[in-house]
């Protein structure tokens, strides 16, 4: 895992305005915090920070005036309209270390041409190496046939990583496909409407909302 290297300022004016004020130059007020040392504020650079959190589990070495740490984003605030940073927490870690962090889970094949996938966890919790945090861990499900399943305990993890999660939590299972899908149903309902037929129409586009909300 890469460290990407951030400049870092120290905070004296905090409050509303103050953080308005940062952020209209460009930069993220953030707090660092752990290991029993009094929370270190700071303003960072905006651009930096959001090319940064782009990878999941960054690790941050922070440098500048009276700091020189290693640390994790713990929280981060977003405008919820435009999407920017408006505030990161941080924390402080040590090489050497173990911390404990959810990583993606992701897949990789095609399963039985009968069945569908059922995903139930994006990420799972493990814990790694400060320094040596996996990117994420992936499932190959190539061929899985129907009733399949893979739990949390059945994860090939890096070496160095142990799992943090419920072993017998369930990541992924293979079930049956519905005897027709959303999409099949939805052409129905546009056909009936073209054919003028108000009352297939209508059963169809009830159809349609109850496979949606299965």
């Amino acid at each position: 895992m890469s460290e990407v290297r951030i400049a870092a300022e120290p905070r004296t004016q905090f409050g509303k305005g103050a953080a308005r004020k940062i952020r209209r130059a460009d930069k993220v007020p953030a707090v660092l915090y752990g290991h029993g040392i009094e929370p270190k504020h700071l303003t960072l650079p905006g651009h930096e920070v959001l090319l940064a959190l782009r990878t999941a589990n960054v690790l941050i070495h922070l440098k500048g005036e009276g700091v020189d740490e290693l640390a994790l984003p713990k929280g981060v605030q977003r405008d919820p309209i435009k999407g920017f940073v408006e505030h990161v927490d941080l924390l402080l870690v040590k090489r050497g270390e173990k911390v404990t962090v959810e990583i993606p889970v992701t897949t990789v094949g095609d399963v039985n041409s009968e069945g569908l996938l059922d995903q139930q966890l994006i990420a799972v919790a493990v814990e790694a190496e400060a320094t040596h945090i996996p990117t994420g861990v992936e499932v190959d499900v190539e061929g899985m046939e129907i009733g399949t399943a893979v739990t949390a305990g059945d994860l090939k993890l890096p070496q160095g990583v142990t799992l943090a999660a419920d072993p017998e939590s369930v990541v992924l299972h293979v079930i049956n496909k519905p005897t027709e899908t959303v999409e099949e149903l939805d052409e129905a309902a546009d056909e009936a409407a073209a054919e003028g037929e108000p009352e297939v129409e209508a059963e169809a586009n009830e159809a349609v909302e109850g496979a949606a909300a299965e």
